[in-house]
């Protein structure tokens, strides 16, 4: 069964069927318990999956190559090949309890569209590419979006190949080992516009009932490490007033921010603590030191910025009302990624054309295409996922969902590719 032809001259229609059996082939590599994928990035799942991925572009006589950081380019040729190439992709490595979609839909579309290609007898006028990120998810290696972040030069090769797993094995090494290690860098492999096309992995399309969205950027972000310290003693013996009591003062802050964050009119605020350490806990003895993981994020930079500022207030209101001292180390801070206008009007004239108006919308999950944003025209395409879950096994993509936002990328990558 195919997808609803595209109303496009000469804009040839996916094979629906043919794309969601790619799907459940890739997921029969590393799968995981509980009918999820477990492809740690460099491992032999991972591995098997990109060869399976070469496998089936060998009848399409492409060419692929590979750079510093083993990111995959799978190449078709286009009229001119002198032009930048579009690039279309994502990545095929999975949480240890992932799912069958975050990722591998946006290269399996990608290999749908040079298959529907190819038996139109179409070349574009660019070329085009196909790419397989690494190390997108930075489960086993840390940071993720590592292979796009070497890529683009918002992380260095050294960094990326001196991160290692819990087993102390460096992602060089393991690279080393996979046989994608290359050599070439983006100077060698140059891209003139990228989209990808990836599940929501939250639950705003499925609850407007809408099956695409169209991605005008991807929410900015700050993490910290905060620690409150104070006096450990006895629980019995030590009077409530004469503490000094870091738990108190976390939950104060925790307290005072959520306030902060739900104060927000639109309510694109968000606070994530992702994990509230007492450091040699007892249920009698007053703890000495707490430590939080704290994520932050927004829509707009300035109103970032001055979450950050309530943020440091908070903490340090918390630690003189406690009488404790607080530390915060800021990790990671991800501004506000806007993409490409043409690009992003591109998909919604392609939503259009199928009798969608088409739902523009801010990502809150990071992607390779914030890397991809940097260094070249970027868009992104979601469709819905069954109650916004991602990350984990139940995660789950409607058939009709992942052929309507195949064929709209299709569309929109004939019209970028057409471009001189």
């Amino acid at each position: 069964m195919s997808a609803t032809p595209s109303p496009y001259i000469d804009n040839p229609c996916i094979d629906s069927q043919r794309l969601w059996s790619s799907l459940m082939d890739m997921a029969r590599i590393g799968p995981s318990p509980n009918g999820g994928s477990r492809r740690l990035a460099l491992s032999d799942d991972d591995i098997a999956g990109r060869r399976q991925l070469l496998a089936w572009t060998d009848a399409l006589n492409c060419e692929w190559r590979t750079d510093q950081a083993g990111n995959l380019f799978i190449r078709r040729p286009g009229r001119d090949d002198s032009l930048a190439p579009v690039g279309i992709g994502s990545h095929l490595d999975t949480q240890p309890l992932g799912g069958r979609f975050d990722g591998i839909l946006g290269v399996l579309a990608g290999l749908e569209i040079f298959r529907t290609l190819e038996e139109a007898g179409i070349t574009t006028r660019r070329p085009l590419e196909l790419i397989v990120w690494t190390n997108e998810e930075g489960s086993r290696f840390a940071p993720a979006m590592g292979g796009s972040g070497v890529y683009s030069g918002r992380l260095s090769l050294e960094a990326f190949r001196a991160a290692r797993d819990r087993a102390d094995m460096p992602l060089g090494q393991a690279l080393d080992q996979s046989g994608f290690q290359g050599t070439l860098t983006r100077d060698d492999l140059p891209l003139g516009a990228y989209l990808e096309l990836h599940i929501e992995q939250g639950p705003v399309l499925e609850h407007k009932a809408l099956p695409i969205g169209v991605v005008s950027g991807v929410q900015g972000l700050r993490w910290y490490d905060i620690t409150f310290t104070g006096d450990s003693a006895h629980a019995g013996p030590t009077p409530m007033r004469y503490r000094r009591d870091p738990l108190m003062a976390a939950t104060a802050f925790i307290e005072a921010m959520r306030s902060t964050v739900l104060e927000d009119p639109e309510g694109v605020s968000r606070l994530t603590v992702g994990d509230f350490q007492v450091a040699e806990p007892s249920r009698n003895v007053i703890p000495g030191t707490v430590t939080l993981q704290v994520d932050i994020r927004h829509t707009d930079e300035a109103s970032l910025a001055e979450l950050d500022q309530r943020l440091r207030a908070h903490v340090a209101s918390a630690a003189e009302r406690e009488g404790v001292t607080a530390h915060i180390e800021e990790l990671w801070h991800m501004p506000v990624t806007r993409f490409d206008t043409t690009l992003v009007d591109d998909l919604s004239a392609a939503a259009r054309s199928h009798g969608l108006d088409p739902f523009t919308m801010m990502s809150g999950a990071g992607h390779d295409a914030v890397n991809l944003s940097y260094v070249t025209p970027t868009a992104m395409l979601f469709i819905p996922c069954r109650e916004g879950i991602s990350h984990n096994e139940r995660e789950y993509a409607e058939p009709e969902h992942c052929a309507l936002g195949t064929q709209v990328l299709c569309d929109a990558v004939l019209r970028a590719a057409s471009r001189p």
